[in-house]
């Protein structure tokens, strides 16, 4: 059976960066990642790379920005004064936090940068803007 919209598969995988090699994540050690295609729970490149795949193919497959996480957004990088960050956290370059947007959603940002007075966050998923590679062994279509 090969793997199609509205199939349920699951996949081991190894995820690195195009421009130095270094590894974000990967499934060894856990179970297999299991989604179903179709319903947009994993980044576009990566739901491609398994269509038409079946149980025991492999691939390894780049994935730009735009079938990824897509390009880093300019309006999702802003600062706070630091006495607006709770006065438990103890500020680090690259933490993420959770803050409540204007209407009480959950949102995360991450640190870029802070000084004396204020904290600059980014709000964009830290790999905008990035070109992933993705090794993806299929371990069963359903």
């Amino acid at each position: 059976m090969t793997a199609q919209k509205g199939s349920t598969v699951k996949v081991h995988y190894t995820g690195t960066l195009k421009d130095d090699g270094s590894q974000f994540d990967s499934s060894e050690g856990r179970d297999p990642l299991e989604f179903k295609l179709g319903e947009g729970m994993v980044i576009a490149g990566f739901e491609k790379a398994v269509i038409g795949k079946s149980a025991g193919d492999s691939a390894t497959v780049e994935v730009p920005p735009e079938e990824g996480y897509g390009e880093p957004n300019d309006q999702l990088v802003f600062q706070v004064r630091k006495e607006q960050i709770p006065p438990n956290v103890e500020l680090e370059k690259d933490i993420m936090l959770e803050i409540r947007t204007e209407d009480g959603q959950p949102a995360y940002v991450r640190v870029t940068d802070f000084d004396e007075e204020m904290v600059t966050l980014d709000g964009n998923h830290p790999l905008a803007g990035k070109t992933l590679v993705f090794d993806i062994n299929v371990v069963e279509v359903a």
